[in-house]
């Protein structure tokens, strides 16, 4: 095999798509994101992901024939053997979309239909900051808390196409937050994005004083933007309920070790409070390691690596590109 052959991987989100051309090495030639238009129904979306698909190879000025294979990666509860997406929970009307047999029908390659956080999970393990591993769990935290899982180089799948959902374990079985899926008290109820927010307004109702209760006042919508900033500025609360947030994953972490006992875990997605590069990530970080140090059996929280993901927004098309060339070199 050569560097020469080259992979599409895309990756749709709820309000996004992500989509670049990989190569063997895994170095990205080109790639673009642009808005998901999901108004005008399921035929005019994918009709537009086949018209940003074959602009992006003429861009790169290729043919379709220079296509080895394409994966493509999208959130919700996937077939993956039949290559359907069943419950996109954040695309409604877009239940049981054969999104694979779409793409392979109109290019006549292999394709490959994966779970945007499996697919994030094995482009960290390609090419990512799990390259030199041989097992990891990837979080992705965003809106809410995704997880992937790699063994040997193989993403766990499971028998119903449902290993790695990580973020709906169960933290609290009665008392916990409430979620309208029926998964009450779970990882993603605690430190996802919505519910950094909620208890947050929850925070807020209190007496105590906060940058943000001014902010709120003022008629600004607190996201976990605005609530990184104000724990990087110094405010006491928002730094209180991001360093919450990283207690709970790694109470989370804690139960995946002794399920999994992978060689690493990785936090990625977009809210990583500026992971690395950021006081407040590597503060976040340190928080996530300090709950497994104190709750995780001594030998699995000495040797476990616990690091930030390191392609960022690029994991998921360059995870949905790893998957379409394991159908070319596993074929």
């Amino acid at each position: 095999m050569t560097f020469e052959q080259r992979y599409i991987g895309i990756d749709i989100g709820g309000s996004s798509v992500k989509l670049g051309i990989v190569d063997d090495a895994g170095q990205v030639s080109i790639q673009r994101a642009l808005p998901l238009d999901v108004s005008g129904g399921r035929d005019a979306m994918v009709a537009s992901l086949f018209d940003e698909v074959e602009s992006l190879i003429a861009d790169a000025d290729l043919a379709q024939s220079d296509i080895a294979a394409i994966g493509i990666a999208a959130p919700g509860t996937i077939d993956l053997p039949n290559g359907i997406i069943l419950h996109p929970f954040n695309l409604p009307g877009y239940e049981n979309l054969p999104l694979r047999a779409y793409f392979a029908d109109r290019y006549r390659k292999p394709t490959a239909l994966q779970n945007d956080a499996n697919a994030a999970a094995l482009g960290e393990y390609w090419i990512g900051a799990a390259r030199d591993a041989e097992s990891l769990m990837c979080w992705t935290l965003g809106t809410g808390v995704g997880g992937g899982i790699v063994l040997g180089g193989k993403i766990l799948e499971g028998a119903h196409s449902h290993a790695g959902e990580c973020g709906h374990m169960i933290l609290q079985m009665e008392g916990g937050p409430r979620s309208p899926f029926g998964i009450h008290g779970s990882a993603e109820l605690y430190a996802g994005g919505k519910a950094l927010m909620r208890r947050c307004e929850e925070a807020l109702q209190t007496s105590r004083q906060s940058s943000l209760k001014t902010l709120a006042s003022a008629g600004v919508a607190i996201t976990p933007l605005e609530i990184a900033a104000a724990a990087e500025a110094g405010d006491e609360l928002a730094l209180e309920l991001v360093m919450d947030t990283a207690k709970y994953l790694g109470i989370a972490t804690v139960n995946i070790m002794h399920i999994l006992n992978p060689e690493m875990v990785l936090i990625g997605g977009a809210m990583t409070f500026g992971g690395n590069d950021s006081p407040l990530g590597r503060r976040f970080l340190e928080r996530v390691k300090s709950e497994v140090q104190t709750w995780a059996f001594p030998i699995p929280a000495a040797r476990t690596k616990i690091e930030f993901a390191a392609l960022g927004n690029s994991a998921g098309f360059v995870g949905a590109a790893a998957c379409a060339r394991d159908l070319v070199v596993n074929s």
